[in-house]
């Protein structure tokens, strides 16, 4: 997981992007933990740069 994220970036809560990606927690830390999605750790906290997501989506999207 990276912790040098751009300061200026949006980050999204854990909970957030499984709501934008209709997928569960589990499944969220997974491709945070296997680099499918930056992300970064404050406390126990997870967080994603909103861009990462949005771009994610779009992939997944083409991909059906």
């Amino acid at each position: 997981m990276e912790s040098n994220m751009a300061e200026d970036a949006k980050l999204l809560s854990l909970a957030e992007v499984c709501k934008m990606l209709n997928k569960p927690e589990s499944t969220v830390k997974r491709y945070a933990r296997e680099s499918l999605l930056p992300a970064t750790k404050e406390g126990s906290n997870l967080f994603f740069p909103e861009d990462a997501v949005l771009k994610y989506m779009e992939i997944e999207k083409r991909l059906g």
